[in-house]
């Protein structure tokens, strides 16, 4: 019997109920954690001292939905996915490929637009004033196939994965996403 109280205060570092959901951290900040890079126009860039773009604008509209304001953090491609791993950041919204190993790795937003992966340009190649994106038409033998973009974010956390995917749905729904396609990237997003 006198382990008992030892097992009782390890009872809740076992429960599945001890992890905090990522919703009820997000609610309780009152914000949304969005890491990105602010050197990849027309995603996301620093227009004089203003953060702007495509990513920024969904940012936005998907911490509105959540009823939470979003909070930015501008930081390097190395530190995007392990930030969002470690908790540091809620998601990255940073033009991120849907690949298997992402989904390995994190839950992940159904993809909210399509783009060449060869239009995605690094840090440190020249800025492209528009994204392109193929269409099925446009069969064109030095492009690739069309790169899924989403949302990545910590692992078992199916209430704030349902939230993302019921803001992004809505913003989908109601011609929201389609607008900001068309204005940034000059492109009709995903539908699902």
């Amino acid at each position: 019997m006198r382990f008992l109280p030892g097992l009782i205060c390890l009872l809740p570092l076992l429960s599945p109920m001890a992890h905090a959901e990522l919703i009820d951290d997000v609610n309780d900040r009152g914000e949304l954690r969005i890491a990105l890079e602010a050197n990849t126009p027309p995603f996301n860039f620093k227009d004089g001292d203003t953060l702007t773009g495509f990513e920024v604008e969904l940012g936005q509209l998907l911490a509105n939905e959540l009823d939470v304001r979003a909070d930015f953090i501008v930081t390097d491609e190395a530190d995007l996915l392990q930030g969002v791993e470690s908790g540091k950041y809620d998601v990255a919204l940073n033009h991120i490929a849907l690949t298997p190993e992402l989904k390995d790795r994190f839950d992940v937003s159904e993809p909210y637009t399509q783009v060449n992966a060869q239009l995605l340009a690094k840090k440190d190649e020249q800025p492209r004033p528009m994204v392109l994106v193929q269409t099925l038409t446009e069969e064109k033998p030095k492009i690739g196939p069309p790169v899924e973009l989403a949302i990545p974010f910590q692992k078992g956390n199916p209430a704030f994965h349902a939230s993302l995917e019921n803001a992004l749905q809505r913003i989908r729904a109601d011609g929201r996403l389609e607008a900001l396609s068309k204005k940034w990237l000059s492109v009709q997003a995903t539908e699902n």
